[in-house]
């Protein structure tokens, strides 16, 4: 199993520099940077309001920035279109899962690789399935009918299928019951190790986030306020009492 990722050592795969963005007159981001290296799996913890999904929709092209630039793969990515980034190799679950619920799971999955030949992702799907074995069980059910875990499950097998190089989560542990809460953050953590995926993963849900990642930005009012390794985040007396009830 591949070790924890050195931030600090690290390759980046993704660059995220003095970003600005927001929605009509109202600023959201204020100069945020950020840095998720090559197989690395990072956290952005934040409450409510903080920023966190306007980074991610800023990152997957869904939100024009307002100033800063984000960098993939050493090329800008700052404004391009979602699916120009998609193309490139970013594939983002977005909070609350989104499935089509009239649907199968499978015509799910297959959504999932709309950048890619239908062969190639008919070939792939079994290998995706091999971290969701529930799913494989339940192909041809409708994906309305599933248990929110069960969703989310989905929403990152589909993710997976556009075979991106940054998995994006937002709110992952979100609506799902604590079983599969661990099963889910498991999964994602052996993702990373067998694929060497990388991930970014934006998070309520402290503890569960700081056990997965190997470093991780607290945000607060669109602001960094703090970063850290996650050992070092969790020992912080601020982010334990802010967000580990401590």
């Amino acid at each position: 199993m591949a070790s924890a990722v050195d931030h600090l050592t690290a390759t980046p795969l993704l660059t995220v520099s003095n970003l600005s963005a927001g929605y009509d007159k109202i600023m959201a981001l204020h100069g945020v940077g950020i840095e998720v290296p090559v197989a690395g799996i990072v956290c952005v913890l934040g409450a409510n309001g903080a920023g966190k999904t306007t980074l991610m929709r800023a990152i997957s092209g869904l939100l024009q920035l307002r100033a800063g630039g984000i960098h993939f793969a050493g090329q800008s990515i700052a404004n391009l279109s979602a699916e120009t980034i998609v193309q490139r190799g970013i594939a983002h679950v977005p909070q609350g899962r989104m499935v089509f619920g009239s649907l199968s799971v499978r015509e799910n999955l297959v959504l999932g690789g709309y950048v890619r030949k239908a062969a190639e992702v008919r070939d792939d799907m079994d290998r995706v399935l091999a971290y969701f074995p529930r799913l494989k069980e339940r192909l041809a059910q409708r994906a309305g009918t599933l248990s929110g875990g069960e969703q989310q499950m989905l929403a990152i097998a589909r993710g997976m299928l556009s075979k991106p190089r940054l998995l994006m989560l937002d709110e992952p542990s979100m609506g799902v019951a604590p079983i599969f809460k661990d099963f889910i953050f498991d999964a994602l953590r052996e993702i990373r190790d067998r694929e060497q995926l990388t991930l970014l993963v934006v998070e309520q849900d402290a503890h569960i986030a700081l056990g997965i990642a190997d470093y991780g930005y607290v945000l607060e009012t669109g602001r960094v306020v703090t970063q850290g390794n996650t050992a070092a985040l969790a020992d912080n007396e601020d982010v334990r009492r802010a967000y580990l009830g401590g």
